[in-house]
């Protein structure tokens, strides 16, 4: 009986499993190539629009966003890598609001894979994340630039013929805010 129940539970984790295995196969944009522009929804708080710089409409693009870079966060609420690195994405975007050079140059915001507009106000209230979040709960979004893992980090030039072009990517742990900024900056020069 033991041995049935083993094989029905490797079988059913083989059905589930396929699909995530194969979803590495998709093509993520890689430094030098254009990321998908993007059409996400007008924050409702004024703070976040004046953030984005984005005045008007029910509806903005990517490119729209006023600043020379943007770190994109693709997270979920219910990855538990994304719950622990919060506190850092945070500390990031508090360097880069308290530094007059980095201030409105550099912009972050962040793409709830699968998570509704509930989950993602659940999460930025849990981990009082000052920076717009995004929900995609049908991955629309998330299948456009290759079904990343999370915490997915895209940092793109906003160029001024409307595209985003990629610079940088990274999977995972930031290894320390002040650390992962400086990486970014370095980065975004070459």
């Amino acid at each position: 009986m033991k041995n049935i129940i083993s094989y029905v539970l490797c079988a059913i984790l083989v059905l589930i499993g396929f699909p995530i295995w194969t979803c590495a196969a998709e093509e993520i944009p890689k430094a030098g190539e254009e990321f998908p522009n993007l059409i996400l929804p007008v924050p409702e708080a004024a703070s976040q629009k004046a953030y984005l710089g984005i005045t008007e409409g029910n509806t903005f693009k990517l490119s729209q966003i006023k600043a020379d870079i943007l770190i994109l966060e693709i997270f979920s609420m219910y990855c538990p890598h994304c719950q622990r690195e919060a506190k850092d994405v945070n500390r990031v975007f508090e360097l880069i609001e308290g530094d007059p050079k980095l201030k409105g140059k550099i912009k972050l915001i962040g793409l709830g894979a699968g998570n509704s507009a509930f989950e993602v106000d659940v999460f930025r209230k849990k981990y009082s994340v000052p920076f717009p979040l995004f929900p995609d709960q049908d991955f629309s979004h998330y299948k456009r630039f290759g079904k990343v893992r999370t915490p997915y980090f895209f940092f793109m030039r906003l160029k001024t013929d409307g595209t985003c072009r990629v610079f940088y990517t990274k999977l995972g742990s930031l290894d320390g805010a002040e650390r992962f900024l400086k990486e970014v900056v370095s980065k975004s020069k070459r």
